[in-house]
């Protein structure tokens, strides 16, 4: 039963996920807004999550108490975008709501998930969460003829993430009792090459998760189609997280890290070579399976066992790579958009490569 709370709460999280990186950059340039301001609007939520955990190096703890406020927050941002979606500065308040509250959320749960089902099973239950962003992905882009749609989707997935995640905590000893370990400090500078290569990663990403319906929809790829290839790489990540755990025990963690960022790298590189090209777009997508899911799973298992925070570990993965990195990554995204998008992502990609170099685990 455990397993799938677990695998209910990923699949509706990430069905949020979905419609928010698939359709509201969309739904954003059909409302009239330019690519600096899609940037700016799709940086504040990854700005959030990287602010939210230094709140709780002192200060505050992610208690059960604060899960529940973090799930109340996330529901009335998503029912003020309804009210503030036409207004660019007003818009910018609930998406900042968000992505301080899913900073929160995500990790809470996720900690929980990789301690309770180890690092072999987490995949397969993580899995239902790629398949809840690829469900919605192609169902939306056949229903999204007005974006009131979109909204009412977004509203739907958030409300069935707090219902999993309150079914998965109410009552759920490991959560009622706080078992935080405060014996030794929160230390990023005995990793920083690691933190610096996880980052960067993500800065890559910030062309593909703000930019790639509107890149691909620009060079002559329908927007239907361009849910079928979200939901390509989605269905290659889906199959490496089921069939990943001998990976996991047959390399080491660092290597898996490295084979995912090089990943990484090729596929913006085919991105910017062939725009135009639906093969050339789907093979780049199957390498999703590498740059996304065998990356997670290794740097979020690696972050694990170098430090016994293991909740804070996963606040500050989400909040340095897809907070930091993302908010840097959307910013740059929404500058330097063009023929040379995928170029700039894919030699951040190797920068990131390269400080992954530099680091050695006996630090």
């Amino acid at each position: 039963m455990i397993f799938f709370k677990i695998s209910g709460f990923f699949f509706a999280y990430f069905s949020v996920t979905s419609v928010y990186v698939i359709f509201m950059p969309k739904i954003l340039q059909t409302l009239d807004y330019s690519a600096p301001q899609i940037g700016a609007i799709f940086a504040l939520a990854p700005l959030m999550r990287f602010f939210v955990p230094f709140f709780f190096l002192k200060h505050f703890e992610l208690t059960q108490k604060v899960f529940y406020t973090a799930l109340c927050g996330a529901l009335l941002a998503i029912m003020l975008f309804y009210p503030t979606i036409h207004h660019f500065y007003l818009f910018m308040l609930p998406n900042m709501l968000l992505g301080a509250c899913l900073g929160m959320i995500l990790p809470y749960i996720e900690t929980y998930a990789m301690e309770h089902l180890q690092k072999e099973r987490f995949g397969r239950s993580r899995l239902f969460g790629s398949i809840g962003f690829m469900l919605i992905g192609i169902i939306l882009a056949r229903h999204l003829e007005h974006y009131t749609n979109g909204l009412h989707y977004l509203l739907l997935a958030i409300s069935l993430t707090a219902f999993f995640a309150y079914w998965l905590t109410q009552n759920n000893v490991h959560f009622t009792t706080e078992n935080a370990t405060n014996e030794a400090p929160f230390n990023f500078l005995h990793v920083k090459y690691l933190w610096i290569s996880l980052f960067l990663m993500q800065v890559s990403f910030g062309g593909f998760y703000n930019f790639f319906t509107i890149y691909e929809t620009a060079h002559g790829i329908s927007l239907e189609m361009t849910s079928y290839l979200w939901a390509f790489g989605v269905i290659c990540e889906i199959v490496l997280f089921y069939f990943q755990s001998p990976l996991l025990k047959r390399f080491s963690l660092l290597s898996l890290i490295k084979l995912g960022v090089l990943a990484t790298a090729l596929r913006w590189f085919l991105l910017f070579l062939f725009p135009s090209s639906l093969w050339i777009s789907y093979a780049s997508q199957s390498l999703h399976a590498f740059s996304f899911a065998l990356h997670h799973t290794a740097a979020l298992s690696l972050l694990y066992t170098l430090y016994a925070h293991k909740k804070l570990a996963g606040q500050f993965y989400y909040g340095f790579s897809f907070g930091l990195g993302g908010f840097v990554g959307a910013l740059l995204a929404g500058y330097f958009y063009g023929e040379y998008l995928y170029l700039y992502a894919s030699l951040v990609a190797l920068l990131a490569l390269g400080s992954l170099m530099l680091f050695k685990v006996r630090e």
